[in-house]
């Protein structure tokens, strides 16, 4: 399918990330691999670039990678999602496709069915769950993630207890349609974990359960891993998944291979005027694989399908890089393409990659390791020239074991930038260049000699 190329800044739309062929698009949805497909709803109005008009857009892939657009599923055409269908899950029901979502406002969780993925129809007991718990003052009610045990379907509910902290609230059912209240499953701390937790997910790998939710006021992605007993959550391990600044409400389900995938929003940071003009907002992360660590930390990395869409491939041999030194890849270069680099960093303080706008090498971004500090960071002080976007500095921890090399992952898709480290650290940007001409990545160091050990590169296609 071919993209829009008649609006400005069509140097900025992502060729092989999903995004819908024009308007806004934020929160995936609605995640499920179903009879030997995959499906992703995500929140959608295809009428302009921005968030307003909320419904349910729709794509299926055979592969996670190459993608078809598919009619708008959800329309917010009930008194009871009104204001719009927002943000939910999908579940099958016995072979029956059943999607779990938000109707506003009030905020209320309602569910619909299918017989084939295409025509869907509200229940008539909607809204299933008409209110928060009584008694509760909370800060919000919405974003339904529900699995089954048993007998029981179980859901939370993303919420948030008045001047205590953001939660999520457990309900079960025997049917998806008459819902019992149980107890906030867990409460964080205003001052720590934000005031409401927007999308939860939350759900069992191997022998612990993981949440992970998108905490307001915060903007960002917070995960614990524990046990879940007797109907309450009890967190062994904190984590953030992924520092980039643009990463958001991620939705993660289990496909038929066992594998636990999940894609986030990627939001702008350009003003809305340029979106608008654009056409577009909102792009959809590579499908990444979630696993878990011995110590109990999440493992993120993209889904092995990927590799389908990498063409002209460059090896560079080992060597060493003197501080003060850069290493040019020149086999890479362009608007799409992928790279593996393992650096051991020896001595060096610094080191890392930057990405050279081709026709104008003033416009640069640099990921930065940064031995001494313990850091990994996206530095994008000098990624545009246009003024109005975000030109920032975004760092994560990340320290070495002795002897361990950085194992660096970059995917450069446009104005999408997506940094994997060592598996563990994620950082994702977006980037905006004023020009075409596409990138080039150069390998540097600093305050000392590190040493190349695998540097590896791909240009990629597009999946449309």
């Amino acid at each position: 399918m071919s993209q829009p190329q008649t609006r400005p800044y069509t140097e900025h739309r992502p060729a092989y990330h999903f995004l819908p062929p024009a308007g806004w698009m934020n929160d995936p949805n609605g995640l499920i691999h179903f009879r030997g497909e995959y499906h992703l709803f995500y929140q959608h109005n295809p009428e302009s670039a921005v968030p307003r008009n909320i419904v349910w857009g729709h794509a299926v892939s055979k592969d996670l990678v190459h993608w078809k657009h598919l009619p708008i599923a959800l329309r917010p055409d009930k008194p009871y999602d009104k204001d719009g269908v927002w943000t939910g899950c999908m579940v099958d029901d016995g072979g029956v496709p059943t999607a779990v979502y938000t109707g506003v406002h009030p905020e209320v969780q309602c569910i619909a069915t299918s017989k084939d993925m295409m025509s869907w129809e509200k229940a008539p007991e909607n809204p299933v769950i008409a209110a928060p718990p009584p008694g509760l003052q909370v800060t919000g009610f919405r974003d339904p993630y529900v699995w089954r045990s048993r007998d029981w379907w179980y859901a939370v509910v993303g919420s948030g207890i008045q001047d205590v902290g953001g939660t999520i609230l457990l309900y079960r059912s025997r049917d998806l349609r008459r819902w019992e209240y149980l107890e906030p499953a867990l409460v964080g701390e205003k001052a720590k974990t934000g005031e409401m937790w927007e999308c939860p997910n939350f759900f069992q790998l191997g022998r612990k359960w993981v949440l992970w939710t998108s905490p307001v006021p915060l903007g960002r992605v917070l995960y614990f891993v524990g046990t879940f007993r007797n109907h309450r959550f009890t967190p062994e391990y904190q984590g953030e998944m992924d520092l980039g600044g643009c990463f958001y409400a991620p939705q993660g389900f289990r496909d038929a291979r066992g594998r636990r995938i999940l894609f986030g929003w990627l939001w702008e940071t350009r003003p809305e005027k340029m979106s608008v003009e654009a056409g577009w907002a909102g792009v959809q992360s590579l499908p990444r694989q979630v696993s878990l660590s011995p110590e109990g930390r999440l493992l993120f990395k993209p889904v092995a399908e990927l590799s389908r869409l990498r063409r002209e491939h460059v090896n560079l041999p080992a060597q060493l890089l003197r501080s003060g030194e850069e290493v040019v890849v020149k086999g890479i270069a362009g608007d799409c393409w992928e790279m593996f680099a393992e650096i051991h960093p020896q001595e060096a303080q610094k080191c890392g990659i930057r990405i050279v706008h081709t026709a104008d090498e003033a416009q640069v971004t640099t990921v930065l390791f940064s031995q001494a500090n313990g850091t990994l960071s996206v530095d994008r002080s000098h990624s545009s020239r246009y003024e109005e976007v975000a030109r920032d500095v975004r760092s994560a921890p990340l320290s070495l074991k002795d002897g361990e090399p950085l194992r660096l992952r970059l995917f450069v898709d446009h104005s999408v930038l997506e940094v994997y480290a060592n598996e563990h650290t994620c950082l994702t940007s977006r980037i905006y260049p004023q020009g075409t001409g596409g990138y080039q990545p150069h390998l540097f160091a600093e305050e000392g000699t590190a040493r190349l050990m695998r540097i590896e590169g791909w240009i990629l296609d597009a999946i449309w």
